[in-house]
């Protein structure tokens, strides 16, 4: 009964964002979402804003989403709100053609993703001793 209980509290603190139908492949989004998994969101809304890769803005996007549910939802402080969790998973393939020589075909592969952001708030730590 207790653990239940438990189980309940923790599913409070977080906040979900998804974003379905992003123009890239899960193989280029995976080490954008790899490296905000941690971080502060403010942090990793700066990073993302200075990034060269064309989906940091998808990202970026499906994160201050997430913040905003955070906000008006369930009433979180932004300063405290952390990327728990960030995956994506695969979606549909629009598959085109491209005449080549000699009668032939190539396909050509255009895969979509679905991006899934999960926030949520940092606990203050109480400090011990006398090292900060």
């Amino acid at each position: 009964m207790n653990k239940k209980l438990k189980d309940k509290d923790i599913d409070k603190k977080i906040v979900r964002s998804v974003n379905k139908n992003i123009r890239s492949s899960t193989r280029k989004l995976k080490p954008i979402l790899k490296s905000i998994v941690g971080k502060k969101v403010n942090i990793v809304i700066r990073d993302l804003s200075f990034s060269d890769k064309r989906i940091s803005k998808d990202v970026k996007k499906t994160i201050s989403s997430a913040v905003s549910n955070a906000e008006n939802n369930f009433q979180y402080d932004i300063d405290n709100l952390i990327v728990k969790e960030a995956y994506c998973g695969k979606q549909i393939v629009m598959k085109r053609f491209r005449p080549r020589a000699k009668g032939k075909a190539s396909p050509i592969i255009k895969p979509y993703s679905n991006l899934t952001i999960i926030l949520s708030e940092k606990m203050k730590e109480e400090k011990h001793g006398t090292k900060g």
